[in-house]
């Protein structure tokens, strides 16, 4: 084997793994919550698509204008969502208003689960093949939007809403939104 055969075959995987290193150490110290959108500062994206409580009645993006409020990404299949949910009827129970969208679920399987614990939401827009979801930029699910009274998406919180993010990221920027505040700006420039 020629020389610089040998040489090229012993620095590709160095070359590959100091790549790597340098990609991997770029995201160190970074929230992985905080993923870019496309979608902030622009309108909820155009939909027709039906209630979840009552499939003859279809919704559009008009219907989240009109108030601050909170858009939630959610599925019965979603562990996590499950575990938000807690919060999200505590959120409620405050007077935060809060739409839900079912992504990728079954009518039936979600009515239930409202059923046994409880429905926080306003309504809830039924995204059966996750066509909203695509429009918003959804990763998976739960994700949670804070929209305008425009129905301007404002804010994107990916991952479960626990007690302390609602209280500490969330609510803050909620409550500015309401009382027509600016909103708050973290590190990373939200």
């Amino acid at each position: 084997m020629k020389k610089p055969l040998r040489i090229a075959l012993y620095a590709a995987p160095l070359i590959l793994f100091a790549g790597l290193a340098v990609l991997l150490g770029s995201r160190l110290g970074m929230d992985p919550t905080e993923l870019p959108s496309a979608r902030i500062g622009k309108p909820m994206p155009e939909f027709r698509l039906s209630s979840l409580k009552s499939p003859e009645k279809m919704l559009t993006a008009a219907d989240v204008k009109g108030q601050v409020l909170i858009l939630n990404v959610w599925a019965t299949w979603c562990i996590s969502c499950q575990v938000e949910h807690p919060v999200l009827k505590h959120m409620a129970e405050e007077g935060v208003p809060i739409v839900g969208v079912n992504y990728k679920d079954y009518r039936e399987a979600a009515l239930k689960y409202l059923e046994l614990h409880g429905d926080p939401f306003r309504f809830t827009i039924f995204d059966e093949k996750g066509d909203l979801g695509l429009d918003l930029g959804v990763y998976g699910a739960p994700e949670t939007y804070l929209l305008d009274k425009d129905g301007n998406i404002r804010y994107r919180f990916i991952g479960v809403l626990d007690p302390d993010k609602w209280e500490t990221v969330l609510k803050p920027r909620y409550e500015a939104l309401r009382d027509g505040r600016p909103l708050p700006v973290d590190e990373t420039g939200s």
